[in-house]
């Protein structure tokens, strides 16, 4: 059996509040998938990594000039959405400040220390963060796993393009029903 290891990708709370300053709907929608995801892959021990957007304050970032700032640091808006209930223990927070959740961090070595094969995807922005995820996953020789009813962006269309575009190219694209029937078989 291939070890297997959960990433949620940037559920901040400026993607997912209301109040966010980058909040889209369609990452409400996803949450509770995700929530019932988190608490299933724990039952398995599975690595749990939570990805975190945070741009440094007062610090210049190239990506914050062609976009609206969001998730700054110490503004609360790059705090976990809380209803995700992160175990300090057990589970991993990697901070980024690119789309890749590999690009300038130890992603990567957290994935090997744990002795990764599969990497289960979950979280928001389908078009940016997942897809350069999954790409740079892809590229390190991980297997891409990308559950469709827990990623989101703020078009369906889009977020459907690039779901056909990782099952083409980069990985697998199941459901979370389709993950807890592999869990069960003990193929993941």
């Amino acid at each position: 059996m291939n070890k297997s290891a959960l990433i949620i990708v940037d559920m901040v709370k400026d993607f997912t509040d209301p109040e966010g300053l980058v909040y889209y709907p369609q990452n409400e929608q996803v949450l509770p998938v995700i929530i019932r995801v988190l608490e299933e892959c724990r039952k398995y021990d599975m690595p749990v990594i939570f990805l975190q957007h945070c741009y440094r304050q007062g610090k210049p970032d190239k990506n914050l000039v062609n976009m609206r700032p969001n998730c700054i640091e110490g503004s609360g808006g790059e705090d976990i959405d809380s209803r995700l209930n992160v175990d300090p223990v057990h589970d991993y927070v990697i901070r980024k400040r690119r789309y890749s959740g590999f690009f300038g961090t130890d992603l990567d070595l957290v994935l090997r220390e744990n002795d990764v094969k599969n990497v289960i995807i979950v979280g928001t922005k389908t078009n940016c963060c997942i897809r350069a995820t999954v790409t740079d996953a892809y590229y390190l020789d991980y297997h891409p796993i990308v559950l469709s009813d827990c990623v989101a962006t703020n078009s369906e269309e889009v977020n459907r393009v690039h779901l056909e575009d990782i099952r083409k190219y980069l990985g697998t694209v199941m459901t979370s029903s389709e993950l807890f029937e592999k869990l069960k078989e003990g193929v993941l």
